[in-house]
């Protein structure tokens, strides 16, 4: 396996309305949603892997520790990015941040998993 403690990777993306707390309904207002800023923040962390990854491997998250620290309105520019922190055979740590223009929004710690996606999904 390729995958080596410190790789990282930014990705950035745009708050658009179907972003929000609002559309997520985890609020009642148009800004940046907690529950988009995870998904994006897992997504990072993806992208961070998966060049690395060995064919016919998959990774799973199963738990990821977040602080969303400031709102972000639409049409804000989100960076974020994700650092494989330590490779624990097939667990995977990341530290992972997020920004916008006005600097961070917010911090997670994030754990995947290494898993075969065919034995996995047999077993649900």
């Amino acid at each position: 396996m390729a995958l080596k403690e410190g790789l990282s990777v930014t990705q950035t993306m745009t708050v658009s309305k179907t972003d929000t707390a609002i559309h997520h309904g985890s609020g009642k207002l148009e800004v940046f949603a907690t529950p988009a800023m995870v998904a994006f923040m897992e997504n990072t962390a993806v992208a961070c892997i998966d060049p690395e990854m060995e064919k016919g491997t998959d990774s799973v998250g199963i738990q990821i520790d977040t602080k969303h620290s400031k709102a972000s309105k639409v049409g804000a520019l989100i960076t974020c990015t994700a650092k494989l922190v330590k490779v624990d055979g097939k667990k995977l740590s990341f530290e992972i941040e997020a920004s916008d223009e006005g600097g961070n929004i917010g911090n997670a710690s994030h754990i995947r998993y290494i898993i075969d996606p065919v034995k996995f999904m047999s077993r649900l």
